[in-house]
Order: structure tokens, then C-alpha cells, then sequence
């Protein structure tokens, strides 16, 4: 069993490897919750080999995209999706797809959020 700064580390150099190079800036000031959030999510689940980042990252987008007030963290999911290689209209049709099981609020609510990544 890892130890528990070992978990961490691992963690953030996952979250970092999604997220970009000094991202985990925000995580580290959480305090003893940005330690469970590195090391669950990002050391043990993000971390597991049954799927790819991109993977993970569709399934996170599709279920931020069935709920409402959560634009920060969607917009770090859609961020973190991109630079594991998803495109925008991947992420688009994504959240599309989410419409049909979550309804057009949280849906229209997303699509607000991506248009901010949208190149101009």
C-alpha cells in the first residue's frame, strides 16, 4: 500500500499531466481537502490504467454537463479534456448528448461554458 505523500505526489503530477505544467497551484491551497482531492482523484482514480485521460475526461465532462452550477469546474474538465486531445466539437457533441438524459438547462447551461473556448 502506498503511503500517503506518495499518493499525493503521484496525484498532482496526474492532475498536472491533464491539466497543465503549475495547475495544481489551486489544489495545494485547498489544505487537507486539496490533499484528498490529489490523492483519490488524481492518485488512485485518475491514475488506474482501465481508461485512457481522454476517457476520463469525456465521462467527467458528460456528467458535469448533467448538472447545474458547476461552470468552474467545467471549465477545468474542459480545459484538462482539450489537452489530452479532445476537440472542441468532440466536447460539443458530448454535451449535446447529455441533453437527452440530463435536459436543456444543465445542456444550454454547458454549452455557454464551451463557447468560452471557442477560437475566434
Amino acid at each position: 500500500m502506498e503511503d500517503a505523500n506518495s499518493r499525493f505526489n503521484k496525484g498532482i503530477e496526474k492532475y498536472e499531466e491533464i491539466f497543465g505544467p503549475g495547475s495544481s497551484k489551486g489544489v495545494k491551497q485547498l489544505g487537507e481537502l486539496g490533499r484528498y482531492v490529489a490523492e483519490f482523484s488524481y492518485g488512485d482514480v485518475y491514475s488506474r490504467s482501465g481508461l485512457s485521460l481522454r476517457d476520463r475526461e469525456i465521462a467527467a465532462i458528460a456528467m458535469l454537463a448533467s448538472r447545474t452550477g458547476v461552470n468552474d469546474m467545467l471549465r477545468i474538465h474542459i480545459k484538462g479534456a482539450m489537452n489530452v486531445g479532445l476537440t472542441y466539437q468532440e466536447i460539443e457533441e458530448i454535451i449535446i448528448q447529455s441533453a437527452l438524459f440530463s435536459g436543456f438547462a444543465s445542456a444550454i447551461q454547458s454549452l455557454v461554458v464551451l463557447k468560452e473556448f471557442e477560437k475566434k
